[in-house]
This record gives C-alpha cells, sequence and structure tokens, in this order.
C-alpha cells in the first residue's frame, strides 16, 4: 500500500539542521504515527512521503516555507522584565504561553539584559532548512472513527 491521503502512516526518522546536528530522531523509541493529508506533519515532509510504501527510505531536505516558516521579526519583542513578576532568575530559553489578540501564543526567552527580555514568538525551526533521514515503517487505510477523531488510535496513538 502506498501513502495518499488518510493513510495512517508511521514513521522512523532522524532530523538534522544544515551542520548535520541531530534536532530530533524516533531512535530507540515507538516510530512516529500520524494520519497523512490532515496537516499533523509538517507539508514539505507529508509531500515528500506521498506515494511512497512501507520500507522505502528517503532524504529529503525542506525549506522553511514548507517547514515552520521564515523567521517573523514582528515576533521578537523587548517587555520589561517587571512584566515576569516574581519569577527568577528568568534564563534564555525559557518558555511562556502569552496572550494576543490572535490568540495564545508560546514565546522563548532570547535574551535577558538588564532591566529588558527579549522574547521570540517564533517557532524554534522557523528559518531553517531541515534535514529528514526518513523509513516508512506502517502504512495503512485510517478507520473511519480515526479520521472523525483527527489522529490515529491504537499502538502509537490515542487509546480511548
Amino acid at each position: 500500500m502506498k501513502i495518499t491521503k488518510n493513510s495512517v502512516v508511521a514513521i522512523d526518522y532522524t532530523l538534522k539542521d544544515d551542520q548535520g546536528q541531530v534536532l530530533d530522531s524516533s531512535e530507540g523509541q515507538e516510530p512516529l504515527h500520524f494520519i497523512q493529508g490532515t496537516g499533523q506533519i509538517i507539508p514539505g515532509l507529508e509531500n515528500a512521503l506521498e506515494g511512497k510504501a512501507k520500507g522505502e527510505e528517503l532524504k529529503v531536505s525542506i525549506k522553511p516555507e514548507e517547514a515552520y516558516g521564515e523567521l517573523n521579526n514582528d515576533l521578537v519583542q523587548d517587555v520589561p522584565k517587571a512584566q515576569f513578576g516574581d519569577i527568577d532568575p528568568l534564563e534564555v530559553g525559557m518558555q511562556f504561553e502569552v496572550e494576543t489578540d490572535a490568540g495564545p501564543v508560546i514565546v522563548a526567552i532570547d535574551k535577558v539584559e538588564g532591566e529588558t527580555v527579549t522574547v521570540n514568538g517564533n517557532h524554534p525551526l522557523a528559518g531553517k532548512t531541515l534535514h529528514f533521514e526518513v523509513k516508512v515503517d506502517t502504512v495503512r487505510d485510517a478507520s473511519k472513527e480515526e479520521l472523525e477523531h483527527g489522529h490515529v488510535h491504537g499502538k502509537g496513538g490515542v487509546d480511548h
């Protein structure tokens, strides 16, 4: 069976950056399970997997526009340290959920200088080309219930 829209797919993968540093991997874990064509993984990887079958391996580089997008400088802001209340120490990499006009957004601290904190609402992988090594572990048709619920059930998915 080939991967098509509404297939349940399980992949083993390694994700690297441009320098070859491993950013994420399923090695030593369950494969990643998802329903093809429903936006559960980045568009570039979903497109690269379309038509592949169990056992196939591929290496693919995904540009930012097909992954987590380009960096948006409007999502980087300097805010007064006082807005963080009693949290001390504030450290680079800490994440917070903030309410915006568009709804909740996760921001990370990029810099702390004196009484100013620079926060960044971009995804950590925004602006980066992502390099995947993937092996298709399994492919099957999604059940009606999985499609209604919008996620994989059973092993590697949700049990309910």
